[in-house]
């Protein structure tokens, strides 16, 4: 695992998702929103799977993420898509905390439940 440092917890607002750009070791470089719920960290691709728009400007609630185009809800543990238009899940990556930073390993990301 390739940890990175994408973001301090101050930076952070709960349930406010907020977009950061990851680069993976082949240097793919994308971008993943990172969200603050009920006291855990999650980083998912902040692309809808859908809608080819950012999650990041979705609402959060009840460990989802919801596309605001046109409504599709995505789990923030797995990436799996709970309702249409959307049909695939998106990406989550691990994270972890190391002191006040953030690091994502965009590398490895989380297999779809």
């Amino acid at each position: 695992m390739t940890w990175r440092v994408v973001a301090q917890t101050s930076e952070l607002e709960e349930d406010l998702p907020l977009p950061v750009d990851v680069v993976t070791d082949a240097g793919e470089e994308f971008e993943v929103a990172i969200v603050s719920h009920e006291g855990e960290y999650f980083a998912i691709h902040n692309e809808c799977s859908h809608g080819k728009v950012a999650l990041s400007d979705g609402d959060v609630e009840d460990c989802t993420i919801e596309c605001y185009l046109h409504g599709s809800r995505f789990d923030l543990r797995t990436g799996a898509v709970l309702n249409l238009p959307a049909t695939q899940p998106v990406p989550v990556y691990p994270v972890r905390l190391n002191g006040d930073d953030l690091e994502v390993d965009a590398d490895n990301p989380l297999p779809v439940a």
